[in-house]
C-alpha cells in the first residue's frame, strides 16, 4: 500500500476554492501522477495540506511544520498538486527542504494531468487579481458585487 499527501497550492485553495476534486479523481483514476503506482498496490490518502504561502523569511520553518503534520503519519510519497508546480515560483525552494528534512519521502511533482501550465498561469493571475468587494466596500456604501447566486 502506498501511503500518500498532497501539497496543494494556498492561493488556489485559500482565495480560489479550489476543493482539489481533479487531484482526488486522478488519484482514485490512477490517472495524470498516480498512474505511475503498481496497478495492484493499494493508494492510501494520509492527508491534504496545503503550502505556507507565498514565503517570507520563514520559508523553510513555515513548510516544514505544514508538511510535518502529514509526514509523522508515514507517508510514502508527497505530490506537490498541478498549481504548485506550475504557479508556485517557490518550488525549487520547498522541495529542497522538504528532501533535506524527509529524505525517505518520495516528492513526485504533479496529481492530475496537466494542462498548458502558461495558460493555467494567466488564469491564475486574472482570478487571483479580479476586482471583488471588500469590507471597505460595505463600509463605504459601494455596490456590492455578487458573483454567486443567493441561497
Amino acid at each position: 500500500m502506498a501511503r500518500i499527501g498532497i501539497i496543494t497550492c494556498s492561493n488556489c485553495t485559500q482565495d480560489l476554492d479550489c476543493a482539489s476534486v481533479v487531484c482526488l479523481a486522478d488519484m482514485r483514476k490512477r490517472k495524470g501522477f498516480f498512474q505511475d503506482y503498481p496497478a495492484d498496490e493499494k493508494l492510501e490518502l494520509v492527508g491534504i495540506i496545503n503550502c505556507a504561502g507565498c514565503p517570507t523569511v520563514n520559508a523553510p520553518a513555515k513548510i516544514l511544520r505544514r508538511v510535518r503534520s502529514i509526514a509523522e503519519f508515514r507517508v510514502d510519497a508527497i505530490h506537490f498538486s498541478f498549481c504548485m508546480t506550475a504557479v508556485c515560483p517557490f518550488i525549487e525552494r520547498y522541495v529542497s527542504v522538504i528532501q533535506g528534512a524527509y529524505p525517505n519521502i518520495r516528492l513526485v511533482m504533479g496529481t492530475h494531468t496537466p494542462r498548458d501550465p502558461r495558460n493555467f498561469q494567466e488564469e491564475v493571475r486574472d482570478l487571483l487579481c479580479a476586482g471583488r468587494t471588500t469590507m471597505a466596500d460595505l463600509i463605504k456604501g459601494r455596490p456590492v458585487n455578487k458573483h454567486l447566486p443567493a441561497e
